[in-house]
């Protein structure tokens, strides 16, 4: 069990190292990576490590194997990333975000058939009070919660709002971490996500649930690609 918890330590910091360098600028998109044996002498480390390191960063899309040519670099995370969070946790972040796009948008779908008065009520103020966090240049992200959960419970379905209220944790370090990101962009950042949750609203508001499903998925996708650039 040592031994396993060492081979993922050294996992986790040639991920790490790798996309420092890629974040950095130091390996562009386009270029190939060193071979395996190559990168694990580099290291100090076996390829078996470098392996499941390269395996983490083709899983996220970062990189890309062409047969019989080599792995490249296929896309470049936003610079600024690191200033927000440890690298190790971007994995984290995208799968989390990854989830959440299968399951808020079957629940914005289904908000939009079940949802009664008291639900487009709630919802609506929730929008409200997120607004009212743009309007004043904060981040609101209990209020950004309070919002997806509202949703949830509007779907009329309690596994949808058990499984988003079990991640709690998980999505609002991501929220957090999205609109301080999005902060240090610019405001009219903050602004066109607003907007992306306006769309959410109205289609339910309409009980289009075709609609709905499809703002949600925008939004969530929109959101995915405003960080990590797919």
């Amino acid at each position: 069990m040592t031994q396993l918890r060492a081979t993922e330590g050294l996992a986790d910091r040639v991920y790490r190292e790798l996309l420092a360098l890629i974040i950095q600028g130091d390996l562009q998109e386009g270029d190939r990576l060193s071979t395996e044996q190559a990168i694990a002498d580099q290291f100090k480390t076996s390829r078996p490590t470098v392996r499941e390191a390269l395996s983490r960063l083709r899983a996220d899309g970062i990189i890309a194997s062409r047969q019989g040519a080599g792995t490249f670099v296929t896309r470049r995370p936003d610079p600024d990333l690191p200033r927000f969070m440890p690298l190790e946790s971007l994995s984290d972040v995208r799968r989390c975000l990854e989830f959440r796009i299968v399951i808020e948008g079957g629940a914005a779908a289904l908000a939009a058939e079940m949802a009664d008065e008291a639900d487009l009520t709630q919802i609506q103020a929730e929008l409200a009070l997120l607004q009212t966090a743009v309007s004043q240049n904060s981040l609101g992200v209990q209020e950004d919660f309070g919002f997806h959960l509202a949703i949830a419970r509007a779907s009329k379905n309690q596994f949808f709002v058990s499984v988003i209220a079990s991640i709690e944790s998980h999505v609002v370090f991501g929220m957090d971490l999205l609109r301080r990101f999005s902060l240090s962009k610019s405001h009219e950042r903050l602004i066109g996500v607003q907007a992306e949750h306006v769309a959410v609203v109205e289609a339910i508001l309409q009980h289009d649930s075709t609609a709905a499903e499809a703002a949600m998925r925008r939004h969530l996708e929109n959101t995915r690609r405003r960080m990590f650039g797919s």
